[in-house]
């Protein structure tokens, strides 16, 4: 870092070292360690031993912008200085700040454009993502996209449960992030639910391969590749993760507005009917809770259900206003 601010205060870059110049002057106003080297080469130099020694940055400062206008109007205009002098100038000026938002302009690192969409509950929302990839919210979930996400990949943010029929794209990977880990494809059918409000994160992969991987804010032990027919279950209160064969029908039938079900509590599905139709279902007794129910839900409106319920459980229900409340018989 020395040598590279005494070639510079006297000149003498060549264009890599051009370079290296201004990318640590570029930082200079974050790394303050730059700020004592510039003082101490410039002290050093033997070149100025007869004139009076700066006290501060400042002075220093003043003497690089008066070097830099002697070597302009002596250098030949075809030598490699030339452009050392025009990107002198700027690079002196950033540390004092008079051209801080112009340079920080012309080296801005774009970032990543990120687009929201959300299903409200009592309904599924299908839509297509400018890479043509296709998607099914459900409801109550939302997701936050970009095509040219961190690294050029493609990203979304998922907060509920969606099934994704990813396009292929080896150049530029299709990762989902949950809050405890990603989902890394390249091109696969893929459902993955991920409310925040329940305790299990739960891939099923229908086509293709499938990555799971430690997120920023949750470390897997390793990753976990999976196949077609395979679901992975993260438990977020143990932070254990359980590998199975599924019939992945069962799980991804609810993009088609139907609702499959195989020795499922009330309590998981009185959680899946709030969300289906936008309801709230409370209950007066936690045993009920406890009963567990087969069963296809796809055209029936709420009330239709409730009834099927009520004629296989030992259960009644009655509305109140905008509730519905469970009683057990």
């Amino acid at each position: 870092m020395s040598n590279i601010v005494q070639k510079f205060i006297n000149g003498k870059c060549n264009k890599e070292e051009l370079n290296e110049a201004i990318t640590l002057l570029r930082a200079s106003y974050q790394n303050l360690n730059i700020r004592p080297i510039i003082y101490e080469v410039w002290n050093n130099e033997n070149e100025f031993e007869s004139q009076p020694k700066p006290e501060n940055l400042s002075e220093i400062l003043d003497k690089i912008h008066h070097r830099i206008n002697l070597v302009q109007s002596e250098q030949d205009e075809s030598r490699v200085s030339k452009l050392l002098i025009n990107f002198s100038k700027i690079a002196a000026l950033l540390i004092i700040g008079v051209l801080f938002g112009f340079f920080i302009n012309q080296f801005k690192i774009a970032e990543p454009e990120y687009y929201t969409s959300f299903a409200p509950k009592g309904s599924v929302s299908q839509m297509l993502l400018p890479d043509n990839t296709v998607v099914y919210l459900n409801s109550g979930s939302e997701i936050k996209y970009s095509v040219n996400g961190i690294d050029g990949q493609r990203e979304v943010f998922l907060d509920g449960e969606a099934w994704f029929n990813v396009t292929k794209n080896k150049k530029k990977p299709f990762v989902v992030h949950t809050p405890y880990y990603d989902v890394k494809v390249l091109g696969t059918q893929i459902n993955i639910k991920a409310y925040g409000s329940d305790k299990e994160v739960i891939t099923t992969l229908e086509e293709g391969s499938a990555q799971i991987a430690s997120s920023a804010n949750f470390e897997l032990k390793e990753n976990k590749m999976l196949k077609p027919g395979e679901q992975l279950v993260f438990n977020s209160l143990k932070k254990s993760v359980k590998i199975r064969n599924v019939n992945t029908r069962l799980f991804t039938s609810w993009k088609e507005n139907k609702l499959v079900f195989i020795n499922m509590s009330l309590k998981e599905l009185i959680i899946l009917l709030e969300r289906k139709y936008g309801v709230d279902i409370k209950f007066t007794d936690d045993d009920i809770l406890e009963y567990h129910y087969d069963g296809i839900i796809k055209n029936e409106n709420i009330l239709e259900v409730l009834d099927l319920l009520k004629e296989t459980l030992p259960i009644q229900y009655k509305i109140e206003g905008q509730l519905i409340l469970i009683i057990k018989k």
